[in-house]
């Protein structure tokens, strides 16, 4: 079985018996989808990179709990992305900027995103990852993970009302760095 052939429910059933070649097909197969994860919360790649290797311990010691099925790459996503949130938690220098009067609450829901169509995604990348860590992790949680505001709120410590004012602001700063470097009109 190649690393770039497998099938993902057999190959786990493995690594569940601890069979370190099916470990590797998985490590093969997924190192790089979450390395980009971690970098999309750390502009270290040092960092990241340490953060990728704890997720894939982490994943093997408790693979049993996964839940079997094919969307093992959303687990251990979920892994890598709380590890990297545990990571911003130690770092007290991540700063989250609080509400303002001038922000909307309902700005988001009338956002026009067709400004950003047809644009490359690495240059939207590459611009997203000049914004802080706060702007860039609340950025990251509801535009890239999916969550809520109510739910970045929860998991960051931080009020509802701050994280859609970092979520505005880092779109506003975001906005700024893809007109400066001449990728928006």
């Amino acid at each position: 079985m190649k690393a770039g052939d497998f099938d993902i429910v057999e190959v786990v059933a493995k690594c569940k018996e601890n069979d370190r070649k099916s470990q590797y097909i998985i490590y093969d197969r997924y190192y790089g989808k979450m390395m980009g994860v971690a970098l999309r919360y750390f502009r270290n790649q040092d960092i990241a990179c340490d953060i990728v290797q704890e997720s894939f311990i982490k994943a093997f010691s408790k693979i049993e709990q996964f839940k079997g099925g094919t969307n093992f790459e959303g687990w251990l996503k979920r892994i890598v992305v709380n590890r990297a949130l545990d990571e911003l938690r130690k770092n007290k220098n991540v700063t989250f900027y609080g509400e303002d009067a001038l922000y909307n609450v309902h700005e988001e829901e009338n956002e026009d995103n067709s400004l950003y169509k047809g644009l490359d995604m690495s240059k939207i990348l590459d611009a997203v990852q000049q914004l802080s860590d706060g702007y860039r992790t609340v950025f990251n949680l509801y535009v890239m993970d999916g969550l809520t505001h109510k739910e970045i709120a929860s998991v960051l410590n931080i009020t509802e009302g701050t994280s859609k004012s970092n979520y505005a602001k880092a779109k506003l700063k975001l906005k700024s760095i893809l007109i400066k470097n001449n990728h928006l009109e």
